[in-house]
């Protein structure tokens, strides 16, 4: 079980997408610039050379921005890259390992679908969750059962009930519609790609919801 309990640098948590029209330094080069301080580099298909190539790149970015940057699923690269923590999908390393490999310092990410999976990961030392998915998406291959409104609000209200304190975003398929009716459920925050890819104003969009943030 984690001792202390981080706390995110913010509500909004981009993570990058492979098909996108541009590449994923430009995606986290237009995430730090337009406002969001919490970046996941997710290359799910990629091999490690080139994820570790531009870890080191989108690193020197959010060094620069002062923004926190995750890399997803790859704990070797996380940690030869710099990079302030990894976040782990449901069939990855366990918590434990990655605390055991990353050492204290570094912040580890869970990915749940289930209370289970939420107990496990505290348990293990995690320090955030990343709970869904929300709607359908098609960032993900292997997409475990939509949660909706509904399941966030069961698992979170267990969560209470249980004392468990970490951070929770809700991921997969999140539009602006669904922002308020989750921060008002009590989440953290809310983890998005495609919505600030395909912005043709992202700074307006940060902007929008950070006013919406602003209510919870």
């Amino acid at each position: 079980m984690a001792s202390i309990l981080w706390r995110p640098p913010g509500r909004l948590y981009f993570l990058t997408m492979d098909e996108a029209p541009v590449d994923p330094i430009q995606q986290v080069e237009a995430a730090c610039d337009a406002g969001i301080r919490w970046i996941q580099l997710r290359m799910k298909l990629a091999p490690d050379e080139e994820v570790l190539e531009v870890a080191r790149a989108a690193k020197k970015i959010c060094m620069e921005r002062d923004c926190v940057l995750i890399i997803n699923d790859r704990v070797a690269v996380a940690a030869e890259s710099g990079a302030d923590g990894v976040h782990l999908g449901k069939q990855d390393m366990s918590t434990a390992e990655a605390r055991r490999l990353l050492g204290e310092g570094r912040i580890i990410g869970g990915t749940a679908n289930t209370i289970e999976d939420i107990r496990e990961h505290w348990r293990q030392g995690a320090d955030y969750i990343g709970l869904g998915p929300c709607r359908y998406t098609t960032t993900k291959k292997n997409l475990s059962p939509i949660l909706g409104l509904a399941g966030y609000q069961r698992i979170l209200g267990q969560m209470r009930r249980e004392q468990i304190p970490l951070p929770v975003v809700a991921i997969g398929g999140i539009g602006m519609e669904d922002v308020a009716p989750l921060l008002d459920a009590g989440l953290h925050g809310i983890a998005f790609s495609g919505m600030l890819v395909r912005a043709e104003d992202r700074p307006g969009l940060v902007r929008l919801l950070d006013e919406t943030i602003k209510n919870y």
